[in-house]
C-alpha cells in the first residue's frame, strides 16, 4: 500500500540520483575554530557562512554569557518568546535590537549626506531571511504591480515572488541594459514596480551594481529591494553592506540584512521607511502568524550588531585571503569570479564536481559540490566560502588540488 502511495516520491528519488543531484544532511559533530569534526574526522571547514568567525570565538562567547545572571536570565535570555510578536512575544530587547541597527543604518545616512537625514530609517526584525523575503515581497506588492528580479537571486526571494499577486520577470543576471528595457517597455503599464536584487550572490560572490540599480529606480518611479545577506559584516566602514559602501542606504528603499550568517546567530532584519514598516506589521504574515525568536537569541544579535563597526580587521582579512585564492585559482586554469568572501571553483560538469569534492575531503578540505538546479546546468562547482578565521597558509595549495 506504501509502496503505491508513495511511488512518485520513489521514482523522483531515483531520477535525483541517477542525475548526480541526490542531497543528504550532513551532521557536523563538533566545531573548533577554523575546524569541524564530520564523520568522525577533522576539516578546515570551508562552507561556513560564519564570515567572520564569531560563531566559534570561545573568549565571545563566554563574555556574552557572563552577563546572564539571576535578575536577567529569564527575562533577557529565555529560551522560548511563547508568542508572536503581535501578542506576548515582544520583548524590549527587540526594540533595543531594532533601535541599535536603525541607529548604524541612519548614521550612514549621516555619512552620505555629511548632516542628519531629514528622514530617517527605520528597521524590523523577522525570524529568519526566508520568512523576510517570502513575507515582505508578497505583503508590499499587489495585483497590477510588476516584480523584476535578478535571474540569480535566492530561492527565498525566487518564492517570495511566487506568493505576490503581482506579476513577476526576471532580468538576467546584472544585465542592467536588458532591465532598462524591460523598464521602459512595461513601467506605465503597472501601479507599482519592484527592483529586487542581492548585493552580493551566494554562489557566484559577484556583486550587484547598486548605484546603476538607483539610477534606473529614479528614472522609472520603482522600489528597489536589497538583500544584503551575504554582505552585511563584510562591507562598508560600519559593516553593513554594500549599500553603505556605494553610499546608497538613503536611495534602497528596503534593505535587508541577517543575523545567520556574519553575525553567527538567526533571524533578519528589514531598514525601511517608516511607513513600510507600519504597513508591515499590519499585514505581513510571516510576522503577524510565527512564533517571535526566543529572548536569549535576540540578546545575542543585540550583542553582536553594536560591536559590527569593530570587526574591520577581520573584514579585510577574509576579503583579501579571498582574492589571493582567485589568483590561485585563475593561475591554475580554473575558472573563478566573484569580489567578495564567496570563491567559486566551477567545474561544470556534475559527476566531475562530485569527484572533485570527495578528493578536497580526503585532504581534509570540508566542501560540498553544488549542483543544479541550485545553479544553472553546467556550471556545478565547488563553493569555497572563507571567514576570518582562515588564514592563506590553510589553504594556498587548494588550487594545485582541484588542478
Amino acid at each position: 500500500m506504501a509502496d503505491d502511495l508513495y511511488s512518485f516520491y520513489i521514482k523522483e528519488l531515483a531520477e535525483i540520483q541517477q542525475n548526480n543531484q541526490y542531497r543528504f544532511l550532513k551532521t557536523i559533530q563538533t566545531k573548533d575554530d577554523k575546524y569541524v569534526f564530520y564523520n568522525n574526522k577533522k576539516y578546515i571547514n570551508l562552507s561556513s557562512n560564519d564570515y567572520l568567525g564569531l560563531a566559534t570565538d570561545k573568549e565571545d562567547l563566554n563574555n556574552f554569557y557572563s552577563q546572564l545572571n539571576k535578575d536577567n536570565i529569564i527575562d533577557s535570555f529565555g529560551l522560548g518568546s511563547t508568542s508572536s510578536r503581535l501578542l506576548t512575544g515582544d520583548f524590549a530587547i527587540y526594540s533595543e535590537l531594532e533601535n541599535i541597527i536603525s541607529s548604524l543604518y541612519n548614521k550612514a545616512l549621516v555619512s552620505e549626506a555629511g548632516a542628519e537625514p531629514k528622514e530617517k530609517k527605520e528597521s524590523l526584525v523577522f525570524n529568519s531571511g526566508y520568512h523576510t523575503n517570502i513575507g515582505v515581497i508578497p505583503t508590499l506588492t499587489k495585483k497590477n504591480d510588476l516584480i523584476l528580479s535578478d535571474q540569480l537571486n535566492h530561492a527565498s526571494i525566487i518564492d517570495g515572488t511566487r506568493l505576490s499577486r503581482a506579476d513577476c520577470l526576471s532580468y538576467e543576471h546584472l544585465n542592467y541594459g536588458q532591465l532598462d528595457s524591460i523598464l521602459k517597455e512595461k513601467r506605465h503599464k503597472y501601479d507599482t514596480v519592484m527592483i529586487i536584487s542581492e548585493s552580493v550572490f551566494s554562489m557566484d560572490g559577484d556583486i550587484t551594481d547598486i548605484k546603476k540599480l538607483v539610477q534606473l529606480k529614479n528614472k522609472y518611479n520603482t522600489i528597489l529591494y536589497i538583500d544584503e545577506a551575504h554582505a552585511v559584516g563584510l562591507f562598508g566602514d560600519i559593516g553593513l553592506g554594500i549599500c553603505e559602501r556605494e553610499k546608497t542606504v538613503k536611495d534602497v528603499d528596503i534593505i535587508i540584512g541577517t543575523f545567520g550568517k556574519s553575525l553567527a546567530s538567526q533571524g533578519a532584519y528589514a531598514v525601511l521607511n517608516p511607513v513600510l514598516k507600519e504597513y508591515l506589521i499590519n499585514n505581513m504574515r510571516t510576522l503577524l502568524y510565527t512564533t517571535a525568536l526566543p529572548p536569549v537569541v535576540v540578546n545575542w544579535n543585540m550583542y553582536n550588531m553594536a560591536k559590527l563597526p569593530s570587526f574591520r580587521i577581520k573584514r579585510e582579512k577574509v576579503l583579501a585571503t579571498a582574492q589571493k585564492l582567485r589568483e590561485s585559482l585563475i593561475a591554475n586554469g580554473i575558472k573563478t569570479g566573484g569580489e567578495s568572501q564567496i570563491v567559486p571553483a566551477i567545474i561544470g560538469d556534475r559527476e566531475k564536481t562530485l569527484r572533485k569534492s570527495a578528493d578536497l575531503q580526503d585532504r581534509n578540505f570540508l566542501v560540498f559540490p553544488i549542483r543544479p538546479p541550485t545553479v544553472p546546468e553546467g556550471t556545478s562547482r565547488i563553493r569555497i566560502s572563507l571567514t576570518a578565521i582562515i588564514d592563506w597558509e590553510d589553504i594556498q595549495n587548494l588550487a594545485d588540488i582541484i588542478k
